[in-house]
């Protein structure tokens, strides 16, 4: 090998340690996502409708845990847990928002080496100054990320679903930064991207 090959290979090893070597905990761990349903063919509905219309469903979800939805008042809450009586206990299930809103019926798992520690879903705040012919409230996207155990259920950061360009990317982001070391009750829900419409709505 010439000296100037040599030189060149040392310069390129210099180079990937110095990358290795600024490269952040976060960006070496595996991420990955994986998906389930919130649709109510996929899931289970306990009891019967109360008397104000209330529902409570519980839905499979990844590693043991579920998913447990209840509405009222045209109002959701999301939470998650070892079973539904954890999941009823958490920060998440008494996480209302003051529209009308509903929620999408896809739930994205992060998880690190295959261990899920937030959710992603998507939700639809209600906006009474914005109304259709029909005089309807016309809905506003945005992600909301969840943290999950271990430690409480808690809703941690939200994007808005127009203001942004890519809001996934940036729910995941916010999941893979954000989620395992949020403190529920301490911390306050973080904003991620641009600011809008539905984001403004949700934090009333």
């Amino acid at each position: 090998m010439s000296g100037r090959m040599k030189r060149s290979s040392q310069l390129i090893a210099s180079a990937a340690a110095l990358l290795s070597g600024l490269m952040s905990p976060a960006n070496a761990q595996t991420f990955s996502s994986s998906y389930t349903s919130t649709a109510p063919k996929d899931c289970h509905t306990v009891g019967k409708p109360e008397s104000d219309g209330s529902t409570t469903q519980v839905c499979p979800g990844k590693s043991g845990l579920v998913v447990l939805i209840s509405e009222g008042d045209l109002r959701e809450t999301v939470s998650v847990g070892r079973n539904r009586e954890a999941a009823a206990k958490e920060p998440a299930a008494e996480a209302w928002f003051g529209p009308f809103n509903s929620i999408g019926h896809t739930v994205e798992w992060r998880a690190v080496y295959g261990r899920p520690f937030a959710i992603i879903q998507r939700w639809l705040i209600a906006d009474n100054n914005d109304l259709d012919k029909t005089g309807s409230p016309i809905t506003k996207p945005m992600l909301a990320v969840t943290r999950l155990p271990p430690g409480p259920v808690c809703h941690i950061a939200y994007i808005d679903g127009q203001a942004n360009r890519n809001p996934n990317e940036l729910a995941r982001q916010a999941a893979d930064e954000f989620a395992r070391d949020f403190k529920c009750g301490k911390d306050e829900v973080k904003v991620i991207g641009e600011r809008g419409r539905a984001v403004a709505l949700a934090k009333r």
